[in-house]
């Protein structure tokens, strides 16, 4: 069993109250969650409004799938206008480590 996850920095654009940070970030967990099948969730700068750090995870039988996943959900947090990537962190752990 391989359990993988990715954490993003990022950067909000116009936002000016924690308020419209929300309405940025939970469209972005909740199409992760739609479209990939992962667990989401904002995990840290809760009361920073323009800046937000998203995770996500994921169980798979084979490394490959897992990685393969955590490809897509990066490219699609990388592609969102209304956000700036700062960094994304991922690894992936065979439960026999």
């Amino acid at each position: 069993m391989w359990i993988a996850w990715i954490e993003f920095d990022l950067l909000l654009g116009d936002v000016h109250s924690l308020k419209e940070k929300r309405a940025v970030v939970r469209p972005i967990v909740g199409e992760l969650r739609r479209r990939f099948d992962v667990s989401a969730a904002e995990v840290d700068d809760q009361d920073l409004h323009r800046r937000a750090r998203i995770g996500a995870a994921l169980v798979s039988a084979d490394r490959a799938h897992a990685v393969e996943v955590l490809d897509a959900v990066e490219r699609f947090v990388a592609g969102r206008p209304e956000v700036d990537l700062l960094s994304a962190r991922r690894r992936e752990l065979h439960s026999e480590d």
